[in-house]
């Protein structure tokens, strides 16, 4: 139980190194996770230990020289928990879409960032608080392809070609997949950034077309990290014709499209 009396400096020390032993477990699961299911649960658990936080942090009293940091430590603890709680869904889509460590290591950035400005004015104190959160370190360099950016060409060239219009509010990158062969072995990658048109020349043989869009792109895996989706036309593009198509639905339209795994 808290100490009873506004706690000083040495007892409200010690307080917050209790409630960083209570955040240990929950905050070290969040490096240990494999799958999208389990960082959500991780997210989902954590939040709950930080509203336990909250709780024994509110039924404090603290003397003069904390009064100013004291509530706002319990504010931010109080925003972290809401970010994690309302975000464990798309937490764990980002991870089906970018990978469960990346999308980690994002949650452990952005809850350091929440209790950034509690952590500053504590260290100011000369107090401690935070020691058991994992740091992933800063955020690799997001690099956005420019329009029209060949990201893969294979297999022998033809006299296809394709122009592609992506009338969506989002990047994507667009697969020409061989007629039989699986979306993640294109004969052509090209990047498309929202609203932006492109031509695609030289394509050989029939075809289907496969498109990905999100947000911060992962050059190394040639894909988007958060806001996945993965998408195909239905209907087969014959070898040797030009083609053009538009990404964004409009009524009349004659190309259906059908949602796909995540390739």
């Amino acid at each position: 139980m808290p100490a009873a009396g506004p706690l000083g400096t040495t007892a409200y020390q010690a307080e917050l190194t209790r409630i960083d032993q209570v955040l240990a477990g929950p905050a070290r699961a969040l490096t240990r996770v494999r799958t999208p299911e389990g960082l959500s649960d991780a997210v989902s658990t954590l939040a709950e230990s930080l509203n336990t936080v909250a709780v024994r942090l509110s039924a404090l009293t603290v003397t003069s020289r904390l009064t100013a940091v004291h509530p706002l430590l319990q504010e931010r603890i109080g925003v972290a928990a809401t970010r994690l709680t309302s975000s464990a869904e798309k937490t764990e889509e980002d991870a089906r879409c970018g990978g469960t460590a990346y999308t980690s290591q994002q949650v452990q950035r952005q809850l350091r960032a929440d209790l950034g400005a509690a952590l500053v004015q504590l260290q100011r104190l000369k107090l401690t608080f935070g020691r058991t959160l994992p740091d992933p370190g800063p955020a690799p360099e997001q690099v956005r392809p420019d329009n029209g950016d060949v990201l893969v060409r294979r297999d022998p060239e033809g006299m296809g070609r394709l122009k592609i219009t992506n009338g969506t509010a989002k990047d994507v990158a667009i697969s020409i997949v061989s007629d039989g062969k699986p979306p993640g072995t294109p004969q052509v990658m090209v990047y498309l950034r929202a609203t932006e048109s492109a031509t695609v020349n030289r394509i050989g043989g029939a075809y289907r077309l496969y498109f990905k869009s999100g947000a911060d792109w992962d050059a190394e895996h040639r894909r988007f990290r958060s806001g996945c989706s993965f998408k195909k036309f239905d209907q087969t593009f014959g070898k040797n014709q030009a083609w053009q198509v538009n990404l964004q639905p409009r009524p009349g339209g004659n190309a259906d499209t059908t949602e796909v795994e995540a390739y």
